[in-house]
């Protein structure tokens, strides 16, 4: 049919040739909505602002995180497809898909795959990360972004019990989607991985359930797959001091881009369930070093009662990791637990998928992991196989789109 493009027959979105005059506006950022779109309302988290929304927001139930590789050389067509992400984002999270769903030429793939019609938007947050291998790969600047790298965002280094699985580890960008309903944080990986074909391929990806971490302390703390209360002194996101002391980067940390922004450090760690379920339960909470049930340190009566280090065994997870023990070294986590199915011999493939958002990697994860890598009795019950880190800038103004500062 006259007028439809090779580019919109190959789904890389329609979309972008109607947003073309707009992103020459300032306006690229907007969410658009096709004829089909569904109802914003109180369910959706506010997409613009200082900060990218997904870090401090409260947890939500469900994860799909995703890190892609980026295919092209060239430049500008890496910069045009952030801008359509970004359009995109906007339209997501406000409970919109992008451009039309079902109302469009039927001649050509609809310009959004459908599947979160009707859905409210969960309070689904995208968050977006620039991994080291964007800036300099292979000892090639493929961007020209190599003098940009802040000294933070270093290549981690590997723990010891590490069994890092290369294809499952790194990428040049991640997007993390949290949202209520699982079908809309996938719906926007999955259309977001559609806009980007010919710049961007999926590397990897992981869904979560059963958030492991909250930064809502005041509500139940949630429970990891070992069945034990997790992020008990987790940082709330109502803490303003303590999320601009470890979470948020300043100017004069480093380049002025990553101003406002967070580094994240995504690690999925393997549970041996089958092992853990045959541990006694006094093996079980002195690896922890808190009781199953109410979650109570040792020596303490309930769950946020302070901890007597001196109480806890030596080498229990709570006691090697408690920022006490550390410097007074703090993350925000907002971890996952996960199922895959089972492996070649019957188990379940299960376990913790790991996320840390902090001000400096090199001051606070790494120093921490070497800790508990070293001594941590968990080490009996789990294995870290994927693993990696990128830097998420701060957050997007209207009329920005995600990554302007870096790429300006």
């Amino acid at each position: 049919m006259r007028g439809v493009s090779r580019r919109r027959l190959f789904g890389y979105s329609g979309a972008t040739l109607a947003a073309g005059a707009a992103a020459g506006a300032g306006l690229i950022s907007v969410a658009r909505a096709g004829d089909d779109h569904g109802s914003a309302d109180e369910e959706a988290v506010p997409f613009h602002g200082a900060h990218q929304a997904g870090i401090a927001t409260p947890v939500q139930d469900r994860l799909h995180f995703a890190a892609f590789d980026v295919v092209t050389d060239d430049r500008d067509r890496l910069v045009r497809m952030l801008k359509e992400w970004t359009a995109a984002a906007a339209a997501f999270t406000g409970g919109h898909p992008y451009g039309s769903a079902a109302g469009g030429l039927g001649e050509a793939p609809p310009d959004d795959t459908g599947e979160a019609l009707g859905l409210p938007p969960a309070r689904l947050t995208l968050t977006i990360g620039f991994g080291p291998t964007l800036f300099d790969k292979d000892g090639k600047d493929r961007f020209g972004l190599k003098a940009k790298r802040p000294a933070a965002l270093i290549d981690l280094p590997h723990f010891p019990g590490d069994n890092l699985d290369p294809a499952g580890s790194g990428g040049d960008i991640c997007v993390q989607a949290c949202a209520d309903d699982p079908q809309v944080a996938v719906h926007a990986i999955r259309n977001l991985a559609r806009i980007g074909f010919g710049v961007v391929s999926v590397r990897w990806s992981q869904l979560g359930f059963g958030k492991t971490s909250s930064t809502t302390p005041d509500r139940q703390t949630p429970r990891n797959m070992f069945g034990f209360k997790d992020g008990t002194r987790n940082i709330a996101g109502t803490d303003t001091k303590a999320l601009e002391e470890h979470v948020w980067a300043s100017a004069a940390d480093g380049p002025s881009w990553m101003a406002g922004g967070s580094y994240v450090v995504a690690r999925r760690i393997r549970m041996h369930i089958e092992t853990w379920d045959r541990t006694s339960l006094q093996e079980q909470q002195d690896t922890f070093g808190r009781t199953k049930g109410e979650g109570n340190a040792y020596g303490a009566e309930r769950e946020h009662d302070p901890v007597p280090l001196d109480k806890l065994p030596a080498d229990s997870h709570v006691r090697l990791a408690h920022p006490d023990s550390n410097g007074g070294v703090r993350i925000l986590r907002r971890g996952y637990s996960f199922t895959d199915g089972t492996d070649g011999l019957g188990r379940l493939d299960a376990g913790l998928f790991f996320i840390a958002y902090q001000r400096d990697p090199r001051k606070q994860f790494v120093p921490l992991q070497n800790r508990l890598a070293a001594s941590d009795h968990m080490n009996e019950y789990v294995q870290h196989v994927g693993s990696g880190i990128w830097a998420c800038p701060p957050g997007v103004r209207k009329g920005g789109y995600w990554g302007d500062g870096l790429f300006s």
